[in-house]
């Protein structure tokens, strides 16, 4: 009889059980945690086949609309969630041609300055723009969470799957809708990067 054969045998015991434990400790953690901190673990623990959420994660959501209001996906990142909050503060102000291209803070706004003071929320801009200068604006292509369209004449974004725009929404200003648009290749579409 090999001698070998019991310490090989006992030692994997103890790697196994060393596993298995650390496997249960993770789960456990997984299922303590709220759920925008889990979502943040789920991507983190999914890579390299091994999944430890035992179902509990969840793909991409998109934001709510209750009441003329967008509520984010848990599963949004911050910066994401910043820039619904920002735009629902403005939800409600009247169209102003021109309004928020002076200044973040106005009374009212137009496309660019609705577009412009959302995406300050998220800190994707320091300074208002105008719609064209939005055809250019960070990367091409529509994003994960947020899409600008713009053209010379209008714009308006896309955040979690809702439209922020100041035509064909309630009211006469800035607002949410589940509608999107016909872009028809008159728009530019871009997003920042990773977003």
């Amino acid at each position: 009889m090999n001698h070998s054969q019991p310490l090989f045998a006992a030692n994997f015991r103890k790697i196994s059980i060393a596993t298995a434990v650390t496997l249960a400790f993770s789960v456990f953690a997984l299922l303590g945690l709220s759920t925008a901190e889990r979502a943040q673990a789920c991507s983190a623990t999914s890579s390299g086949g091994l999944n430890l959420s035992s179902g509990k994660c969840k793909k991409f959501k998109k934001a709510r609309l209750v009441n003329g209001k967008a509520i984010a996906p848990a599963s949004a990142p911050a910066r994401v969630k910043k820039v619904i909050r920002w735009a629902n503060r403005i939800r409600n102000k009247p169209y102003i041609y021109g309004g928020g291209h002076a200044s973040f803070k106005s009374r009212g706004y137009d496309c660019s300055g609705a577009v412009s003071y959302a995406l300050r929320g998220g800190r994707f801009v320091s300074s208002p723009m105008a719609s064209g200068g939005y055809m250019n604006w960070k990367r091409r292509g529509k994003g994960k969470w947020i899409t600008v369209y713009s053209n010379p004449g209008h714009m308006y974004m896309v955040v979690a799957g809702l439209r922020f725009d100041t035509s064909m929404t309630p009211g006469n200003g800035p607002g949410w809708s589940r509608n999107m648009r016909s872009i028809s290749g008159d728009f530019s579409v871009r997003r920042p990067a990773n977003f």
